[in-house]
This record gives structure tokens, C-alpha cells and sequence, in this order.
């Protein structure tokens, strides 16, 4: 199959989308046909004096988040629940343009093409996305009991991979889904209550703090979330806050 790739390009070369035509394999994962793009890009470089598209990626199994860009639209593209690393050429068809852009966030600034700075995640994280544990030997798995109910849906939360696919497809690029999962992940297990109000509402500020958007409730982030976190992570946030002030 011939595709058309129109790729966001922003370095010292260029600042705007370039296309590039290659033969890619059905079966070949999206990330595999940008390599074959660079690869293009390098061969011919007299042509393309732009240089290889910088792009992220890490585990290319759909676990480091780091494969984030808009592709067509989409964040991750156009496959529920899938990253850009899972999604394959077989999603598209022969003589297709794809459209290839980073995330667009005040808090997520541009550092070269694809590559976007997603430190304002780390900083919501460090902010109080940890409990406090003792020094010594791990206890036993039973030592603190929980149960299957409880274990299944912080597990649902904690399944978030910090991709940053729920700000990208936020008209108002609000990281609250992000913020709701690590939150309330910890807040329903034993061994996240001694920050539990500390911890809302200091990573609340931190997302404010770094230019996120306010939730307006139009769910698109849990449509564009690879790992199909619900909305219900926010609503949920909201009452931990809620609580955190009280007790305050």
C-alpha cells in the first residue's frame, strides 16, 4: 500500500506540515512506517534537508505512554482503546494522506515536531502521587487485606500510563482525567490514606499551576484514553477535594 504522510514539522528547518510518500506493509505498525519515513528522510537527505521526524516511543507495547501524537484527528489515532504503537497500517487504506500532528497544550510546549514536553505531568505526580511506606522487609501480600471489588477498580485507575491523550483531545486541554486516576487510585486503598487530603489538594494546584484547562464535562477524554478510563475518576476527584476541604 502507498501512503501520504502530512507531518507536523517544527525545528530550526522548518516550521509547518511536510508530506512524504512511502510503501508500507499492512501489517507494519504505525511507528514501524514513520521508520520507514525517516529511513526515506536519511537516504535522500539532499531532498529533505528538514532532517528525520523526532517522535517518542519507548516499550512500543502500549505500557510507557510516550507514543503520543494526533494522528487524523485522533489522538493515538483512530482505534478506541489502542496507542500509537499498537495502531497498524491495516487501519487505513491504499493511496491515504494521514495527517500527523503533536498534542496541542499550553502545558505541553513543542520541543522538535512530534516531541512534546510533558514534564507538567511529573510535576502533578510528584506533587502527592506517593504514600508513605516504612523502611525494612516487604510485608506479606496478605499482610493488609483488600478487597476484590476494591483491588479491581484501583486497579481500573491505576492503569493510566500518563500518555497525555485526554488533554490533547480536551477542548479546554485539561489534564483532570490524569489527575483523577492517580488520585483516586491511592484514595480507596488502606495505604494511601495518610495523604489523601494532602495529596488532591496538591495535585490539583499543580495541574492548575501548569496551565491545564478546567473540566467542562465533554468526556473526550475518556473517548481518546488507550486505557479506557472512565469520567467517573473525575467526579470522584471532585469529592476528594471536596472532602479535603472540609477536614482542612
Amino acid at each position: 500500500m502507498r501512503v501520504t504522510f502530512k507531518v507536523w514539522r517544527e525545528n530550526d528547518e522548518v516550521r509547518g506540515f511536510r508530506s512524504y510518500a512511502i510503501e508500507a506493509n499492512e501489517h507494519m505498525s504505525f511507528l514501524e512506517a514513520l521508520d520507514v519515513v525517516n529511513e526515506m528522510i536519511i537516504r535522500e537527505h539532499e531532498k529533505y534537508p528538514e532532517g528525520p521526524i523526532a517522535f517518542d516511543h519507548d516499550c512500543r507495547e502500549g505500557i510507557c505512554g510516550m507514543c503520543s501524537m494526533v494522528i487524523d484527528g485522533h489522538p493515538h489515532g483512530p482505534r478506541q482503546a489502542t496507542t500509537t504503537c499498537q495502531l497498524h497500517m491495516r487501519s487505513f487504506g491504499d493511496g491515504d494522506e494521514i495527517l500527523v500532528e503533536p498534542w496541542r497544550a499550553r502545558a505541553f510546549p513543542v520541543i522538535k515536531d512530534l516531541v512534546v514536553d510533558r514534564t507538567a505531568f511529573d510535576t502533578i505526580q510528584q506533587a502527592g502521587g506517593y504514600v508513605s511506606v516504612g523502611t525494612g522487609a516487604a510485608p506479606d501480600a496478605n499482610a493488609l487485606p483488600i478487597g476484590k471489588t476494591v483491588a479491581d477498580e484501583a486497579f481500573d485507575y491505576a492503569a493510566c500510563i500518563g500518555c497525555g491523550a485526554c488533554v490533547a483531545a480536551c477542548p479546554n486541554a485539561s489534564g483532570m482525567l490524569f489527575v483523577g486516576a492517580k488520585v483516586v487510585h491511592l484514595a480507596i486503598l488502606p495505604q494511601g490514606n495518610v495523604e489523601r487530603s494532602q495529596r488532591v489538594s496538591a495535585m490539583v494546584a499543580a495541574h492548575d499551576e501548569a496551565g491545564f484547562g478546567g473540566c467542562t464535562n465533554h468526556e473526550e477524554c475518556e473517548a481518546a484514553c488507550p486505557k479506557e478510563i472512565s469520567v467517573d475518576a473525575i467526579a470522584k476527584l471532585n469529592v476528594e477535594l471536596m472532602r479535603a476541604a472540609v477536614r482542612s
